[in-house]
């Protein structure tokens, strides 16, 4: 199984892309401006859609690729997401006022798109792939995901503020081998990371101390023009788990 990052910024700007992961060539998690570097046949691949929580950054391509890609597969993309997630896209994205809503197009019973919701701890499996949602903290609904390829394990925090409950579920998992977790904010920025529920380098510390496992860290989401002094604080605070950054198109084999 490979997860290729195609954007793992906090912003745009230059060569910055928000967050999409592109599990090998069907799956995709979360749907941010990275997803618009793909081909129109590489988004054609694409069956399932798995979104974190609604915020722009993490959407911002979905309608399009709808659009784009829909009536070009004899299959409906499915879009998972919580129900609290499906209710916003609904309500504020696809109601024909802000962007068609594609799962009635061309029809009721033929749509492009279908709604699947998700739940906390289950397992969503395709084929030998499993995706499940963890509970993670944020402004509004959110979870993360635990990837398990069957011989390995990736999780991957979403957007997220302090969350034991997260890092519960992280800790029972054995086979953990990568993990993805955001860091939006720089130290400077920490009471706007506490009021948006993101982390910064020292909350990212005291939760990377809740961890008992010891997986490769990477760190995502950082904000445009911060990422080298956010990486610096990273690098001062956070000892013994030697985090690095993310890379827009790094791949992992799992």
């Amino acid at each position: 199984m490979k997860l290729r990052v195609l954007g793992c910024s906090g912003g745009i700007g230059g060569n910055c892309r928000t967050t999409s992961l592109l599990l090998d060539h069907d799956v995709l998690i979360d749907a941010g401006t990275g997803l618009g570097d793909l081909s129109l046949a590489e988004m054609s691949l694409i069956d399932h859609i798995f979104i974190t929580h609604s915020h722009l950054d993490h959407i911002a391509c979905l309608p399009l690729l709808v659009d784009s890609v829909g009536l070009m597969r004899d299959k409906p993309l499915l879009i998972h997401a919580t129900a609290e997630t499906l209710a916003i896209l609904q309500q504020h994205i696809f109601n024909w006022e802000i962007w068609p809503d594609f799962a009635e197009i061309p029809n009721l019973y033929q749509p492009v798109m279908r709604y699947e919701e998700i739940k906390l701890g289950e397992t969503v499996e395709l084929g030998r792939r499993k995706l499940t949602p963890l509970p993670v903290n944020h402004v509004v609904p959110a979870v993360g995901f635990w990837i398990d390829s069957g011989t390995a394990s990736l999780v991957f925090s979403g957007d997220t503020t302090t969350c034991d409950a997260f890092w519960q579920e992280v800790n029972r998992i054995q086979d953990l081998r990568y993990l993805i977790v955001e860091t939006a904010f720089s130290d400077a920025d920490k009471a706007l990371a506490i009021l948006s529920k993101h982390l910064c380098p020292s909350l990212l510390f005291e939760e990377l101390c809740k961890l008992q496992l010891h997986p490769e860290i990477f760190i995502t989401h950082l904000k445009p023009g911060e990422a080298e002094v956010t990486m610096k604080e990273i690098n001062e605070l956070v000892h013994g788990f030697d985090p690095v950054i993310l890379q827009n198109g790094q791949e992992f084999d799992f």
